[in-house]
């Protein structure tokens, strides 16, 4: 006697599988193989989804001007000379500059690391470093250090470009924004080569007297004030230095040789740096 025979009659049948029964659960149980086989290829990217395309990345080093940005956006996207920079021109391009910009977007493409892929453009590369300085320059921090100094926060984007580009190490940053901030509160003029370097279109050492005659609004060896735009994209650092400048009474500095950058209050210490500057690059040529 069997275990079968003692269970009741109706339990045999309810348990038993009609044809059609074992027809559905074999349908079933390809259909689960099926989709077991399934739903790893989609995870994996199987022919009809690729994977996605690996970016690659575009460097913009603090100080760049906006003009050598476009023209690395150019080289970056395969596309020809000038047309990040009529991206850069064109209204429609809404880059999403604070109103002080007035559509100038010198100052505010961020130096960072950027990815490009294939579906990038130029408009939206430049609202992606638009974008990044708005976090950076809009933070709380920013603000409360321009408000303490004075000044706007656009005004310390225009003097974090000149620190940008006048201080010779990142120590020297936080005196060379003093500078700027004691001659500003003097009345003095600003008397910076990096101002006059952009109103020329160079990078130099050099400027002669003529250059400081030169009718521009950048010109600030005869123009007090900061310049009317940045001279450039400065970073964190400039930034930094900007809103928490050094303490010091110091008025004047040139950069006598590499790391060696002297500040001074006295015109006739300034005037002996500027000597031996002026000896070092003349030995530098060759000139005796």
């Amino acid at each position: 006697m069997t275990y079968r025979s003692w269970q009741p009659e109706h339990r045999r049948r309810r348990s038993r599988l009609t044809r059609r029964g074992r027809i559905a659960l074999l349908i079933g149980a390809a259909l689960a193989v099926a989709a077991a086989i399934t739903v790893p290829l989609m995870l994996l990217g199987g022919e009809d989804k690729p994977a996605p395309e690996k970016p690659r990345t575009l460097l913009i080093p603090e100080g760049w001007r906006a003009g050598q940005v476009y023209a690395a956006v150019d080289r970056s996207l395969g596309l020809a000379e000038g047309t990040t920079r009529k991206a850069a021109d064109a209204p429609v391009a809404a880059l999403g500059l604070p109103t002080a910009a007035q559509g100038n977007p010198e100052g505010y493409l961020f130096p960072a690391t950027y990815p490009v892929v294939s579906a990038t453009t130029p408009e939206g590369l430049l609202r992606y470093m638009v974008q990044t300085a708005g976090k950076r320059f809009g933070a709380d921090h920013i603000t409360a250090g321009a408000q303490r100094n004075g000044v706007s926060v656009h005004q310390t984007v225009i003097i974090a470009s000149i620190v940008q580009a006048e201080a010779d190490t990142t120590e020297d940053m936080g005196k060379v924004a003093r500078v700027v901030y004691n001659r500003l509160a003097r009345g003095m003029a600003l008397q910076m080569d990096s101002t006059l370097n952009y109103a020329l279109g160079r990078s130099t050492v050099d400027t002669t007297h003529a250059d400081t005659k030169i009718d521009n609004p950048f010109n600030t060896y005869e123009r007090n004030g900061l310049p009317p735009t940045p001279i450039g994209n400065p970073g964190e650092q400039a930034m930094a230095a900007s809103i928490e400048p050094a303490e010091g009474d110091w008025l004047y500095f040139v950069t006598v040789k590499p790391g060696d950058t002297r500040f001074t209050a006295d015109y006739a210490e300034h005037q002996a740096n500027v000597q031996e500057f002026n000896a070092n690059r003349r030995a530098a040529r060759g000139e005796g």
